[in-house]
């Protein structure tokens, strides 16, 4: 028993620095990915002949990256684009925009964004999830309650407004009764 100790600690050792080295390297080629689409869509936006997703996708990727300044500026360029016609493509951009604002605790300036995706699409159950966090950032309970309601009348089942409007609706007595 005492000679097999230290090989099984042997063994944990090496399937743990295998494992954790998978791990590294899945992140290192995702990594890699993520920032080669990132130099390709700057190349695009640089050149005269970027489309509408390029602005939105870049946006996008800043967004991720947590650059949201950069990102505003490429959202509003996706906007401004000639090709973005579908109203459902400019919901998207706007709701991105509001978030980009939002992330940067510029609530009114994300709440005008939200709203501009939703008088395009009513219906954008991440629009609206999204307007009552930035109503509830602004102490605007009843407004936040009302949009997380208009998430719950779309899907029922969404987590996150069922348990933002219990919590309101805890916090607001007109609201109970």
């Amino acid at each position: 028993m005492d000679s097999n100790l230290p090989l099984l600690y042997l063994s944990v050792l090496i399937v743990l620095l295998l494992v954790s080295g998978w791990f590294i390297v899945r992140q290192v080629v995702r990594t890699r990915r993520i920032e080669k689409t990132l130099s390709q869509l700057q190349k695009r936006v640089r050149g005269k002949d970027a489309t509408a997703k390029d602005f939105y996708e870049l946006g996008g990727l800043l967004l991720d990256k947590k650059l949201y300044s950069q990102a505003v500026v490429q959202l509003q360029k996706a906007l401004k684009s000639k090709d973005l016609k579908e109203e459902e493509n400019k919901a998207l951009v706007y709701n991105a925009l509001g978030y980009a604002y939002a992330a940067q605790e510029q609530y009114d300036l994300a709440i005008r964004q939200y709203k501009d995706a939703l008088s395009l699409q009513p219906e954008y159950v991440t629009a609206l999830n999204n307007l009552g966090f930035a109503y509830e950032k602004k102490n605007l309970d009843a407004q936040a309650l009302d949009a997380y309601e208009a998430v719950l009348k779309y899907d029922s089942k969404n987590k996150v407004a069922k348990k933002r409007s219990e919590s309101l609706r805890k916090r607001l007595p007109i609201a109970s009764s």
